[in-house]
């Protein structure tokens, strides 16, 4: 047999079930899957909190904007799309050493690591969604690279203007591959879009439904989750964790109570550094591969971005990952796009 393969798993954030993305879990999902039993428990708690289940949102008939991208939706469709993916990986062909993700991608990497378990899990990702949505604020997106994904000095100057400017009320919230994600009130974004230019017909991009993560404006909500949450639902880690701040969290040595003070506390207040997570995670594990769970494949871009900021494996620019990408088994292995996904499971 062939020797197994190390890799790293990445997990998306919020934003990355959309309209294409109806009916990825059933349709990805065997019925007699090792996730099956787990999102039957998913559902059954839903119900009980007078929610829609998973399943009725991912076989909904359409798309609602109204109803799939509501936070507690769009959050639990998330999570469910991570395990199912994540308990679809060939362990047979690859040997998983560490797990990352990005924002709400940290939920979905507890699931995977086994510190958040069962119905419990669920609970969490929809009381998380519920408290942070409801907080204050919004949050926009911004590029700070050059269309050959180098650095863009006068945009990122331009950025740091607007922090500059709006100190208090304005905040980096993550650190995202050539993207900066800002987080503050809404008077201080909408300024602060007003007085970015625009560019690539997008940016600056306000993200709908969002308050403003990872940014001091959440405290309130963190507080409230540090009270209802008991340090119990968090089991030890059976696979290395990165955190938000490309902080490593070691399987089986993790503390519960360090584990719930960063997870409802200060990675819900503080800025989310996803590029350094992927940078922590090729540089301290040397992975063959990285891994990019679904749902979507948004994540590529921002991985891509964040491995050519540090030079990885000689990567300098858009076109050099592009080339890469073009070999047998590409470093990076999107479980969203069907002819990557195929060499994982």
């Amino acid at each position: 047999m062939s020797q197994k393969k190390t890799a790293v798993v990445v997990c998306p954030g919020r934003g990355s079930y959309n309209r294409p993305e109806l009916g990825y879990i059933t349709q990805q999902l065997a019925n007699d899957g090792p996730f099956r039993q787990q999102l039957n428990e998913f559902d059954a708690l839903r119900g009980e909190l007078g929610l829609p289940t998973v399943t009725e949102l991912d076989t909904a008939a359409s798309f609602s904007s109204g109803l799939h991208l509501k936070a507690e939706n769009a959050a639990a469709l998330i999570f469910a799309a991570g395990l199912a993916d994540f308990s679809q990986i060939n362990r047979d062909k690859y040997d998983i050493v560490a797990i990352t993700g990005n924002s709400m991608g940290w939920y979905t990497a507890l699931g995977c690591a086994g510190v958040w378990q069962g119905g419990q899990s669920m609970q969490l990702v929809t009381s998380m969604a519920q408290l942070t949505a409801g907080a204050a604020g919004a949050q926009f997106i911004y590029p700070i690279l050059n269309s050959d994904w180098q650095p863009d000095i006068d945009k990122q100057a331009r950025l740091a203007e607007q922090l500059y400017l709006h100190q208090g009320a304005l905040f980096m919230s993550i650190a995202y591959g050539g993207y900066a994600v800002l987080a503050g009130t809404q008077s201080a974004v909408q300024q602060a879009m007003q007085a970015l230019p625009p560019c690539d017909e997008r940016f600056p991009l306000l993200l709908p439904g969002h308050a403003a993560f990872h940014s001091p404006l959440m405290q309130p909500a963190a507080d409230q989750a540090l009270a209802s949450f008991a340090e119990a639902l968090f089991a030890t880690p059976q696979l290395p964790l990165v955190d938000g701040r490309g902080v490593i969290w070691p399987r089986q040595l993790s503390q519960a109570a360090a584990l719930k003070a960063y997870t409802l506390g200060q990675q819900v207040c503080d800025t989310f550094y996803f590029s350094r997570a992927v940078q922590v995670a090729v540089k301290e594990f040397a992975p063959e591969h990285l891994i990019l769970l679904g749902p979507g494949s948004g994540l590529g871009g921002a991985v891509a971005q964040s491995l050519i900021a540090i030079n990885w494996q000689g990567l300098n620019s858009k076109q050099d990952f592009s080339a890469a990408q073009q070999a047998d088994m590409p470093f990076v292995l999107s479980m969203g796009l069907p002819e990557q996904r195929q060499l994982v499971i």
